[in-house]
């Protein structure tokens, strides 16, 4: 039902590959890919640096609270998150951060390029991740190239439109489903991404679950360390005129804590995602401020550029 990829292959444009990607992006809305540079050694390591910040005491997080940076960088406490309007703020924790500009760029005074926020501990957490986020851009890029020759355009589509990209790094911490979890309760409720691309990494752990379009029922979605789950979002839905699929999909949480760690690849702010051939403009800048403007709780009521 949900196509698995070889990366390597599907960059190259490998015919069969290409045609997985095809039915993934234009039927089911999501992947599972294997054959990255990412080896299980080096998530598993990536994955125990994220938990052993969310497993530090309140008064250590909260110093880098997204609350207070006023923006989506840094921690975010559990309830801190609304993705569901008609279900309850998601009970996950998270730490966001994101692309660093160069000295001088007159772009950092926007809210999507806002300066990361690091903790000081543990030792060694700024190192990991940003050396997880360099590399996990360039894997994204690699997939960007197959979902463009897969749906007819030429591979180098998306090049130009992705070399200062709003890309957001998300550690995700799902605890254990509380004994006071209801039917409106979730680690993170349905919804779908709102941006291009998300390549998620994950612990292994079950949790996630998708619900392609015109089924009733939540498929689980899983992928050991070293492989990955990408799924498209909105802002490419919107882009390809909708032959591009953004599918529902959320974590109710299980027994067993879970940590994902999504990487969401989003195009430079200015770049122009209305549907192709419409003749309209719409920022891609624009549309994601909207977005988490309706989602981050500290935002809501606000909108920003």
């Amino acid at each position: 039902m949900i196509p698995r990829l070889d990366a390597a292959a599907l960059s190259a444009g490998e015919p069969e590959a290409l045609a997985q990607m095809r039915v993934a992006a234009e039927e089911v809305g999501f992947a599972t890919v294997y054959n990255t540079v990412f080896t299980s050694a080096r998530m598993r390591f990536v994955l125990a640096a994220y938990r052993a910040f969310f497993a530090l005491p309140f008064e250590i997080k909260d110093k880098v609270n997204m609350a207070r940076t006023g923006s989506n960088r840094g921690w975010g406490a559990p309830k801190s998150e609304q993705v569901d309007p008609n279900a309850n703020p998601d009970y996950k924790e998270v730490f966001d951060c994101g692309y660093t500009l160069r000295d001088g760029d007159p772009r950092v005074a926007l809210s999507v390029y806002a300066p990361n926020h690091w903790p000081d501990r543990p030792a060694g957490f700024e190192q990991v991740i940003r050396a997880y986020y360099s590399d996990a851009l360039d894997v994204a890029r690699g997939i960007l190239r197959g979902i463009a020759m897969s749906i007819g355009s030429d591979a180098d589509f998306f090049e130009d439109k992705f070399d200062c990209p709003m890309a957001l790094l998300r550690g995700n911490y799902y605890p254990p489903r509380p004994d006071w979890a209801g039917e409106k309760d979730f680690g993170i409720g349905a919804h779908t991404d709102y941006g291009c691309l998300t390549l998620l990494a994950t612990d292994g752990q079950p949790g996630l679950e998708v619900q392609p379009r015109g089924h009733s029922d939540w498929l689980p979605v899983q992928a050991p360390p070293g492989e990955f789950i990408i799924n498209f979002g909105e802002m490419l839905e919107m882009w390809t005129a909708g032959r591009v699929v953004a599918t529902l999909h959320r974590v109710r949480g299980g027994p067993e804590e879970r940590i994902s760690v999504p990487l969401f690849f989003n195009p430079n702010v200015e770049t122009n995602v209305a549907p192709i051939g419409s003749g309209k403009v719409i920022r891609a800048g624009d549309h994601l401020s909207k977005r988490y403007a309706e989602t981050y709780v500290h935002l809501q009521g606000t909108q920003t550029g």
